[in-house]
């Protein structure tokens, strides 16, 4: 997802919430709201009606919902939550001020109609992770929804993993927060094989297995834990 699509992604969330605020907006009102053309709002709305929104248009007036149309908690599973959160880290890495202010705005607003269970989770992991523009977008791991998952609702997981001299241990191991570097996602957990917090790096995990047994939560902040063991 680059700059354009995240752009675009704010947007069309921004206008989906306009739509369900208030009863009518033109074309006009809202390409002076989101500092684009009337054409751009035109392929917004056709966007939005293609993903299955019902957008109803007034000749001479402008575009409203259809009655009772809401965009309900059911539209969000907690692996799309998660995905939102990584969406999230991504635009806050944007140097544009306003941008970032209207999408936290509209992503506020999509966490608002999540059912209290899954908007807590958003919440943690929200807190629990940090974002860096992978520059040259290689995709280099395919655990990173898991990891999500057994990070906000503590589940242990177990992983086989192969260090930089290429040896493969089994670890077991308690997902404490997620970093993202220019080249690799990394993950910071409790291992319980050393007995202490280990970074992992995901394109490293040979084999991972998310175990139903519960680690009890590790009661800090990500910024707690860089103070706790970074600090000069």
């Amino acid at each position: 997802m680059d700059n354009t699509d995240t752009k675009r992604l704010s947007r069309l969330t921004a206008i989906l919430t306009q739509l369900q605020t208030k009863r009518i907006l033109t074309a006009p009102e809202l390409a002076a709201k989101f500092s684009v053309s009337i054409r751009t709002i035109y392929r917004d709305i056709r966007a939005l009606e293609q993903a299955g929104v019902p957008v109803l248009t007034e000749e001479g007036k402008g575009y409203s919902l259809m009655e009772h149309y809401r965009l309900p908690p059911v539209m969000f599973t907690e692996s799309e939550a998660n995905a939102l959160i990584i969406a999230e880290q991504l635009v806050l890495k944007n140097k544009d001020t306003s941008f970032i202010k209207d999408y936290s705005e509209a992503i506020d607003k999509i966490k608002a109609v999540l059912n209290h269970s899954v908007k807590d989770k958003a919440n943690l992991l929200s807190e629990r992770t940090r974002f860096d523009q992978n520059l040259n977008r290689e995709r280099n791991s395919n655990n990173l929804s898991e990891l999500q998952f057994a990070l906000t609702n503590f589940n242990l997981v177990k992983i086989e993993y192969t260090n930089e001299t290429q040896k493969i241990s089994s670890r077991f191991i308690e997902p404490f927060a997620l970093l993202s570097t220019q080249e690799n996602w990394l993950l910071v957990a409790w291992c319980r094989l050393r007995k202490e917090f280990r970074y992992f790096r995901l394109d490293r995990i040979k084999k991972l297995e998310l175990l139903s047994e519960k680690f009890t939560p590790h009661k800090m902040t990500l910024q707690e834990y860089f103070d706790k063991f970074y600090s000069s």
